[in-house]
């Protein structure tokens, strides 16, 4: 015979998201790997991606439950120039939320955007 499992009803999460912890966290991976690397833009988005992997396994670790992630890593190499980055979601506002966290080298500026998104 199959068990069967009666709703809990529950809305809200056991362990709620941190955004303090996820930053610093993320700050951390960022400063790690990058704190002695130079600017290169063939190895850049291979470097992006595991950096974002990094994060990503992080933030599964820290066990927020009823959370799915998106995590995004922009390397820009310096060059005077200004830098406006933009994202438009369709969100929960009391409970979906975001962070960044961002390193800077003498060569380029490390960006990371971490995308916290409450599922029932």
């Amino acid at each position: 015979a199959k068990i069967r499992y009666a709703n809990t009803y529950r809305l809200e999460s056991h362990n709620k998201f941190r955004d303090y912890v996820v930053r610093d966290k993320a700050q951390a991976i960022l400063t790690n790997k990058l704190q002695q690397a130079k600017y290169d833009g063939v190895s850049s988005p291979s470097l992006c991606a595991s950096i974002s992997e990094e994060i990503l396994q992080a933030m599964k670790e820290l066990d927020f439950d009823r959370y799915k992630y998106v995590v995004s890593v922009l390397i820009v190499e310096k060059a005077g120039q200004a830098i406006n980055v933009a994202s438009r979601w369709v969100w929960d506002v009391q409970r979906d939320t975001w962070v960044s966290a961002e390193c800077e080298t003498e060569t380029f500026i490390a960006l990371a955007l971490i995308t916290a998104c409450y599922y029932e």
